[in-house]
């Protein structure tokens, strides 16, 4: 199984990016045999707008089933949810202890948006 991680960096030491649609990048952690990559997400870093529609199609173009981020408006959440992508929000820290958290069940899945669009 994959997840992703919004990141601020390229590697598990990076930092947890704390907004979704404008984050530097995503690592994609496969689950099954520990590995990673990073997928830039540079064209959404200055869009004026649909950053987090953008974002959350890259996600989903990775077959993920889960995100872990900071903070997801709502249209990205539409977008993620309606592909049966389970997100997670309000995790900070580096990204290796972000997986580890996921991997002991110690994050809660999100029901909502926690931010408005925009932010």
């Amino acid at each position: 199984m994959k997840i992703a991680i919004t990141a601020n960096g390229k590697n598990l030491e990076s930092k947890v990016d704390l907004r979704f649609g404008r984050a530097l990048g995503f690592i994609i952690y496969d689950l099954d045999n520990n590995e990673y990559d990073f997928v830039d997400n540079v064209q959404n870093l200055e869009a004026a707008q649909g950053a987090g529609i953008q974002a959350a199609q890259t996600v989903v173009n990775h077959d993920v089933k889960a995100l872990i981020t900071g903070h997801c408006g709502p249209k990205a959440f539409r977008v993620l949810s309606a592909s049966d992508i389970k997100i997670y929000v309000g995790a900070e820290g580096t990204i290796k202890d972000v997986v580890q958290k996921f991997k002991n069940n110690e994050l809660e899945e999100a029901s909502s948006p926690d931010v408005e669009g925009h932010w």
